[in-house]
């Protein structure tokens, strides 16, 4: 509504420099005041303020110097002008979200983009990271797994790949966009020793994948 009120506050303003120029020609002129009233008539109304009745060349009628039905008659036809607009814009709009629901319908596949800014979670050996996207509804994932594999030190191990750690789920159809609901889901799975307190390196239990931690957020 805001926007809405503001848009047509900049449009009168507009129109307002162009009158008091002086260099419109009669035609303009007349047809330019016809365009302010009818601004500001669907302004007031869809603010939900008083209708001002007008004469054909837009200024307000004296109810001291006009009768009873003239009033009545001006306000019927000032009430179904606003009327018909509201009806051309809902009927507009109507138009512009088929439209929009048949674009995305006749689209054959979406796509979703991710970046990557940090990993904080305190593991205190390498980790790989996989985030994939996940339908709580029937348990399964519906996506492949984007890994990065993140170090010790707190940093992607490719140090070439900080600050541009970035994927794209590709391939979601307009199946995917009719779930109920959609989580984007992240695992932490620990790649080192066995137990975190295990200093003995006979153990030869350096590289083994444990599942360290997981978290969801939903999307959809």
């Amino acid at each position: 509504m805001f926007r809405n009120v503001r848009n047509m506050i900049y449009d009168l303003i507009e129109w307002r420099s162009q009158i008091l120029s002086g260099t419109l020609p009669q035609d303009e002129l007349k047809e330019l005041k016809k365009k302010v009233t009818a601004k500001i008539d669907y302004g007031n109304r869809i603010l939900d303020l008083d209708l001002v009745v007008r004469d054909e060349d837009g200024n307000i009628l004296d109810p001291e110097q006009t009768s009873t039905i003239s009033l009545f008659r001006a306000h019927e036809i000032a009430s179904k002008q606003v009327e018909e607009r509201l009806q051309e814009e809902k009927s507009q709009k109507q138009n512009i979200d088929i439209n929009r629901q048949a674009k995305f319908a006749a689209t054959p596949s979406f796509a979703l983009f991710v970046n990557l800014k940090n990993v904080v979670c305190k593991i205190g050996e390498d980790a790989e990271v996989l985030m994939s996207l996940y339908d709580p509804l029937e348990s399964k994932f519906i996506s492949e797994n984007y890994l990065v594999r993140w170090s010790s030190c707190g940093l992607p191990k490719d140090i070439d790949r900080l600050h541009n750690l970035r994927a794209v789920f590709t391939d979601l159809g307009s199946k995917d966009l009719k779930r109920e609901k959609i989580s984007f889901v992240c695992q932490i799975v620990r790649v080192g020793r066995m137990e975190l307190r295990d200093n003995n390196t006979r153990k030869l239990t350096s590289g083994l994948r444990r599942p360290f931690g997981v978290a969801g957020n939903k999307e959809k």
